[in-house]
């Protein structure tokens, strides 16, 4: 055993892509990232956003602003982080709630939903396992989410998304294991971001909406970005060596499947 087993938390000389990491768990997965020594090539679509993340983590972050619906830009960014280095990690964190009936649902709605929380997905990860299947090696992380387990009125398209990023995980794990490839995601339970607490709602609104996300759980309380990127930081880790084609649910126990 090493004199500091904390080393195989560490991403010391990786190169890791986290996409959404202009806000939120993105933000936090990159920070975390970087700390633990890895160099991140970080992806949003906000070009702002992005920007004040590659402003708080400094040189160790290179911004590329990008519109992942679209299979042409996910192989640029792909191309951009394998001229730096091969890449070893991809945390797939974009992704968009979005909460309707389904009787009011229209195709505009639901190809915006399934173009960016699925389709963005698969092309990101046969992005990752092409240039990581050449490597032999590499390590794929998709954020899920509660609803793809618990069934939740008007999150009829977003659980849909969910459960299939669930599936392409466990495939990919079994698929791709061979190559020395490992594929996990974490589902999040309700967590404070600016997608499922936005800063229109007023002082009285935000605490009804976190006092009742809060009750639903065990332990009485919601989650908060970090608890996700440390999630994601132990499944990039060597610590996780032996961990693929898990599900890790980050939910304060909301749902136990």
């Amino acid at each position: 055993m090493p004199a500091d087993p904390l080393v195989h938390f560490r991403l010391d000389g990786r190169l890791a892509i986290v996409t959404g990491a202009g806000s939120g768990i993105g933000r936090d997965v990159a920070r975390l990232y970087a700390q633990a020594g890895a160099r991140i090539v970080a992806t949003d679509v906000d070009a702002s956003a992005l920007a004040e993340t590659a402003e708080a983590l400094g040189s160790a972050v290179t911004p590329v602003v990008a519109d992942l619906t679209d299979p042409a830009v996910i192989e640029v960014v792909a191309d951009r982080a394998e001229a730096i280095a091969p890449i070893d990690i991809w945390a797939n964190v974009a992704g968009i709630g979005a909460a309707m009936p389904i009787a009011q649902i229209d195709a505009a709605f639901y190809r915006r939903v399934t173009a960016i929380n699925q389709d963005a997905l698969f092309w990101c990860c046969a992005a990752a396992a092409r240039r990581m299947i050449a490597h032999g090696r590499g390590v794929i992380l998709n954020v899920s989410s509660n609803a793809a387990d618990q069934p939740i009125p008007t999150l009829s398209v977003y659980a849909m998304t969910k459960a299939a990023a669930n599936m392409l995980t466990r495939s990919l794990a079994a698929e791709l294991g061979p190559h020395g490839i490992r594929v996990n995601a974490v589902a999040p339970g309700f967590t404070v971001t600016a997608m499922t607490a936005p800063g229109g709602l007023d002082d009285s609104e935000r605490e009804a909406l976190l006092a009742r996300n809060a009750a639903r759980s065990p332990l009485g309380t919601v989650g908060q970005p970090d608890d996700i990127a440390h999630a994601l930081l132990y499944l990039a880790s060597d610590a996780a060596r032996f961990v693929t084609g898990q599900i890790l649910r980050v939910n304060g126990g909301v749902s136990m499947p």
